[in-house]
């Protein structure tokens, strides 16, 4: 796959690489950088491969919520094995990249591709919570696993759309020495051919906010509105007046919200059972998507946070000459964006409690509790 050509050897340029407290300096830099990095990697592969393996697993989670975090997590899967060990290797061959000029293009273009992937579906996702909130019965008349299948398949592509031009040289991919990665070549404004990358990114992301915005603004505005409760017809002796009366009421008999005795016609006949205290159901499914309406958005919100320094930097060298951006800081903002790939299983067992339920439940060996699972009604 990818060769070790010297062409692509970047030696440091300062006589100071010299000398020995900056050599220990660099050392210590580097052993950090790779300690936390390998830190990062661990936690996305095992947190997104345990919470991938529990939403294939059990059938209950096998609705469209639950597919797009697992897209989510397949993705940081991949950006985590794929990604992370060139950076891991650049860092150990002295912030220099060993491989060919090829091979920082594709890791540049995988890099890219899954930061898009994110924020595309992180966009549609926002629509999708919206639409379950404020269009409840239009969201679950549509939103099946078609629906789900092609929202996920247009994101890869709007995906694959940003990230592919820059490999033809449409934007330049390039091994950056200060973040130690291959990745998009920031350069001035005049000079510059990523800004409309960068944009488009913004604008996803800001759209993503507004969106949950307007879904927070509408459970605002409905806030004290409360379900109609059917108050059906009860007697204790089967007299009704009116026309049709004496039918609707053993109709509501039958329905199992009759009380006293059988009504004469309707002898040998079971009345459903309903229990007293059960709540409506619609009631139930939303407050469930308002719990996973606020699980997703604290998910756009961590990645707004973790992005947001290195996009800062990356638009200050668009628009500044000569800008500089102080490594220490460019340092912290790229090991931030390396760090979103682990932050979702935590936020989705953190602040979903049928997901960590269901994690009981599937394995219970591993997490200490062989008791059974109680019947779980979320509230």
């Amino acid at each position: 796959m990818c060769e070790y050509p010297t062409s692509m050897a970047n030696t440091s340029e300062l006589g100071e690489s010299s000398s020995p407290s900056f050599h220990n300096y660099a050392s210590a830099a580097s052993a950090v950088k790779l300690a936390s990095l390998g830190l990062i990697m661990g936690i996305s592969l095992l947190g997104n491969a345990s919470l991938s393996l529990l939403l294939l697993k059990d059938s209950s989670l096998h609705k469209a919520p639950y597919f797009f975090l697992l897209d989510l997590c397949l993705a940081d899967v991949v950006r985590s094995a794929v990604c992370f060990p060139f950076v891991m290797a650049s860092i150990s061959g002295g912030s220099a990249w060993p491989y060919s000029t090829l091979c920082c293009k594709l890791v540049a273009f995988m890099s890219v591709l899954f930061c898009f992937h994110v924020a595309f579906l992180l966009f549609c996702v926002s629509v999708t919570r919206y639409m379950a909130i404020a269009h409840h019965r239009f969201y679950y008349k549509r939103m099946n696993v078609c629906t789900c299948a092609a929202v996920i398949c247009m994101v890869w592509t709007l995906s694959v759309a940003m990230a592919f031009p820059p490999v033809f040289d449409v934007g330049t991919y390039k091994f950056i020495r200060e973040e130690e990665q291959c990745t998009f070549e920031h350069r001035y404004l005049k000079a510059n051919d990523t800004l409309g990358f960068m944009l488009m990114l913004a604008v996803i992301v800001g759209t993503t906010h507004v969106v949950y915005v307007k879904m927070l603004c509408f459970v605002y505005d409905h806030r004290k509105m409360k379900p109609a409760q059917l108050v059906p017809a009860i007697s204790q002796n089967w007299t009704f007046h009116g026309p049709g009366a004496t039918g609707q009421a053993a109709a509501n008999w039958i329905a199992g919200f009759g009380r006293g005795p059988t009504p004469p016609t309707l002898v040998g006949i079971r009345q459903a059972s309903h229990p007293g205290n059960r709540r409506l159901l619609v009631l139930d499914e939303f407050k469930m998507e308002k719990r996973i309406g606020k699980m997703y958005y604290i998910i756009s919100l961590t990645f707004l946070i973790l992005w947001a320094p290195y996009i800062s930097a990356c638009y200050l060298r668009i628009f500044v000459r000569g800008a500089p951006v102080p490594q220490l800081y460019l340092s912290a903002a790229v090991w931030m964006s390396f760090a979103q790939a682990g932050a979702n299983p935590i936020i989705s067992f953190l602040f979903n409690k049928e997901l960590r339920v269901r994690l009981r439940a599937c394995f219970p060996s591993c997490l200490g509790t062989q008791t059974p699972m109680e019947p779980y009604c979320v509230t």
